[in-house]
C-alpha cells in the first residue's frame, strides 16, 4: 500500500507540473507571435521588450521541466520551436545575425525545428520588402535561406516532424526564387 501511495503522489505531482508546463508553454507561444508581429510592423522597441519577457518565461519553462518525462511533453517542444523562431527572426531583423543554439540555451533538436520555421517568416519579410521597394533586402533574405537550407542538407532527419519542417524550406526557397525572378523581370 505504501508503495502505491508513493506512486500516486508522484503521478499527481507529475500531472500538476505537466498542466503548469502546458500553460507556461502557451505563454511562450503567445510572446513568440507578438515578437514576430512587432517586427513585421517595424516596432523594434516593442519587440525588444517582448524578447526580455520571453527569455524569462522560457527559462522558467525549462526549469519547470526538470524531469526527463516532462521534457517529452509536446507543448514544451512546440514552445521551444517557436521561441527559437522568434529570437532568430529578431536576431536577423534587429541584429543582422542569427543566434546560435548555445546562445539561446536550447537543444539541437529544438534549434533545428525553430530554424526550419524561420524561413517562412523570412519569406514574408522578403515579399513585404520587395513590395516596398527594398529589393536588396529580398535578395539578401534569399541568400540567407539558401545558406540555411544548404546547412540543413547535411543532416539526416529521421523524425517526421523535423523532416516536414525541413521540407517546408524547399517550398519557401521556391517562393523566394519567384520573388527574385519577379524583381528581375520588373527591372528589365
Amino acid at each position: 500500500k505504501k508503495d502505491f501511495d508513493v506512486m500516486l503522489k508522484y503521478m499527481d505531482d507529475f500531472d500538476s507540473r505537466r498542466e503548469l508546463l502546458i500553460k507556461k508553454s502557451r505563454d511562450v507561444l503567445k510572446l513568440s507571435k507578438q515578437i514576430i508581429y512587432a517586427l513585421h510592423r517595424e516596432d523594434e522597441k516593442d519587440a525588444k521588450n517582448l524578447v526580455v519577457n520571453i527569455k524569462k518565461e522560457f527559462a522558467a519553462l525549462v526549469k519547470l521541466a526538470d524531469k526527463p518525462e516532462l521534457l517529452g511533453v509536446g507543448a514544451l517542444r512546440t514552445a521551444a520551436q517557436e521561441y527559437v523562431e522568434a529570437l532568430c527572426y529578431f536576431g536577423y531583423v534587429v541584429e543582422a545575425k542569427l543566434p546560435t543554439h548555445r546562445e539561446l540555451k536550447v537543444s539541437t533538436e529544438w534549434y533545428l525545428l525553430g530554424i526550419c520555421d524561420l524561413s517562412g517568416e523570412l519569406v514574408r519579410k522578403a515579399i513585404n520588402d520587395a513590395i516596398n521597394g527594398n529589393q536588396d533586402s529580398a535578395f539578401k533574405i534569399k541568400k540567407v535561406v539558401e545558406e540555411i537550407y544548404g546547412q540543413l542538407l547535411r543532416f539526416d532527419f529521421r523524425d517526421s516532424n523535423m523532416r516536414k519542417s525541413f521540407d517546408r524550406i524547399k517550398y519557401d526557397l521556391r517562393r523566394l526564387e519567384d520573388v527574385a525572378i519577379g524583381i528581375k523581370l520588373k527591372n528589365a
